[in-house]
């Protein structure tokens, strides 16, 4: 079983005429300017799936500060998962308003699998005990995983490069130890740090994505996961349409992983 575990899809609707989106939502628009910005539609994603031969794809919309455009996009992947039953798997988004719990119990009873990829800077949500209270006792309530979107905090600048801090990122997890975390990108570099016994505590419940990393780091990354033993905790995301997954394999057979190891990082991990 092979699950991309990191899939944007945008309605048509906006992809084709983004930049009215954009003038109401900063985030939105600064990552649609980006040059290496792509949109993808639920059948862009079902081909790219068969020809790069991936079983499942886990795919949610943008995530706005609007919660009226969170909807739309959450209908639209609702929609897309019903047509495309047992190939892709949806999460929904929202920001951090009081209106999120309910939409994210909308989402749970039509079928989506969790939250994500939320921005915190982006949608304004802030990481302490209070900032994200709304979307925390969601996805506890109907125990939904949280993808949340994460940057290492030195190296190249480039759109959406935030300045939510790794200690952010610690204390929203300690402070949520029920809640299954995945922090895409790495977790901005975050996981090296559980070779501390205190982090690695703390950590039992965050999971790391492998989205973007060929934009981030050399095949060193994928070595330094099975160094560090990290091969359970790691889900293989792709952030297509920015990349797609063959841009990755040629770093995973570098690392030198077991046959197990590639299984669980290609997919048993996202399917557990």
């Amino acid at each position: 079983m092979k699950i991309d575990a990191h899939v944007h899809i945008t309605p048509p609707e906006i992809s084709s005429n983004w930049e009215k989106y954009a003038q109401t939502e900063p985030y939105f628009s600064l990552l649609s300017n980006s040059r290496n910005n792509k949109f993808a539609s639920a059948e862009d994603v079902i081909s790219a799936m068969e020809k790069q031969k991936f079983d499942k794809a886990v795919v949610f919309g943008f995530a706005f500060r609007d919660i009226g455009l969170c909807a739309f996009v959450n209908d639209y992947v609702i929609e897309k998962v019903k047509e495309f039953s047992g190939k892709l798997i949806g999460f929904a988004v929202a920001p951090n308003d009081k209106k999120a719990e309910k939409e994210i119990e909308r989402c749970y009873k039509a079928g989506l699998k969790g939250v994500g990829e939320l921005f915190p800077e982006g949608q304004e949500i802030t990481l302490d005990d209070t900032g994200a209270g709304y979307i925390t006792d969601a996805c506890k309530e109907y125990d939904l995983p949280l993808l949340l979107h994460a940057n290492e905090p030195v190296g190249h600048s480039y759109p959406g490069k935030s300045n939510v801090t790794l200690r952010q990122l610690e204390t929203f997890a300690a402070n949520n130890p029920d809640l299954k975390i995945i922090l895409a990108h790495f977790g901005g570099g975050l996981l090296f740090y559980e070779t501390m016994k205190e982090i690695k505590e703390k950590f039992k419940n965050v999971y790391y994505d492998t989205a973007a990393s060929p934009f981030l780091y050399d095949a060193g990354i994928f070595r330094a996961v099975k160094a560090l033993g990290l091969c359970e905790k790691v889900l293989f995301g792709s952030d297509f349409p920015l990349l797609p997954p063959d841009r990755y394999f040629c770093d995973m057979e570098i690392a030198g992983f077991s046959e197990e190891e590639k299984k669980l990082i290609l997919g048993k991990n996202a399917q557990r």
